[in-house]
């Protein structure tokens, strides 16, 4: 089998766990907060990845070093993933996903500041487009920006500092030490800031299967993400990540009845096109 079909088959999995855990998602909106199902995804995750840890020995990696950059990198993807579940509740989920698909532009235009690489002219012209897309996809007047489409988008800047923070870690700590701190301490948020009004809603037997879906679906969508990416090379593997954006939109179509807006795919390429340009480019630069 060739690395470029079982990099696709690594992310038929990838696409299935985030369309199901938006799915899920939405379906447990009004009934548990985004804290509470933050909460809850994480209990899932610790027993999970100790589990795995003690199961393969990995657990002996765990360290104390780096500890406040691994507190500032679960505090923006917890943020992050709580914006993120919001706005899967209140606007199409093929419009969530489109502004989601910023994140690496977002990382292109603040990794000088963080991580002090350098703003190229590829890398200016990719966040260009991204922003470009951004105005496509919102399309800003008056009646179109709402809450939605305002989490949705601040999610993306998120998810970007996360994105760079674990660049950092990775520099010095495992994927255990990491995966370990991520889940650990995005349950100590969860369980501060859905308990801060003292009242934190209790899973259910018919609500505790989402909940469990949601908790399973996020480690194994990045777990297999990574997978293919540690198979073909990322121009590779960003196109067929991108086929989330028709996925969840039949998925939004045949569910919940939402339209399929042709402005939302148009925004979504021209993101789309101006990721894989610098990808091209900073790949082929190394060759």
């Amino acid at each position: 089998m060739s690395p470029t079909l079982k990099a696709a088959l690594w992310m038929i999995g990838s696409i299935s766990s985030f369309s199901a855990m938006a799915v899920a998602g939405r379906e447990l909106a009004g009934i548990y907060d985004t804290f509470e199902i933050m909460l809850y995804r994480s209990a899932v995750g610790v027993f999970v990845v100790v589990s795995l840890a003690f199961a393969t020995g990995t657990w002996r990696q765990i360290n104390t070093r780096n500890f406040k950059l691994q507190i500032g990198r679960n505090l923006a993807h917890f943020t992050g993933q709580n914006l993120w579940f919001y706005a899967v509740t209140v606007i199409p989920l093929a419009q969530v996903f489109a502004l989601e698909f910023t994140s690496p532009l977002w990382v292109i235009v603040l990794s000088p500041l963080i991580l002090g690489e350098k703003l190229t002219k590829i890398r200016g012209l990719a966040a260009v487009m991204g922003f470009i897309g951004i105005l496509v996809v919102a399309r800003p007047t008056i009646e179109g920006i709402n809450a939605g489409v305002v989490t949705a988008a601040a999610s993306a800047i998120f998810f970007a500092f996360t994105i760079m923070l674990t660049k950092r870690l990775t520099r010095s700590q495992t994927i255990t030490t990491i995966l370990f701190y991520l889940t650990v301490t995005q349950l100590f948020f969860g369980v501060v800031m859905a308990g801060y009004d003292g009242d934190i809603a209790l899973p259910t037997m018919a609500h505790g299967p989402l909940l469990l879906l949601i908790g399973l679906a996020g480690l194994v969508a990045h777990y297999c993400l990574t997978t293919a990416l540690s198979i073909a090379p990322a121009t590779v593997v960003v196109p067929i990540d991108f086929v989330r954006l028709p996925v969840i939109a039949v998925i939004g179509m045949l569910v919940y009845a939402e339209a399929l807006d042709v402005w939302v795919f148009v925004g979504a390429a021209i993101i789309f096109a101006g990721n894989y340009i610098n990808l091209w480019v900073e790949t082929h630069k190394r060759l």
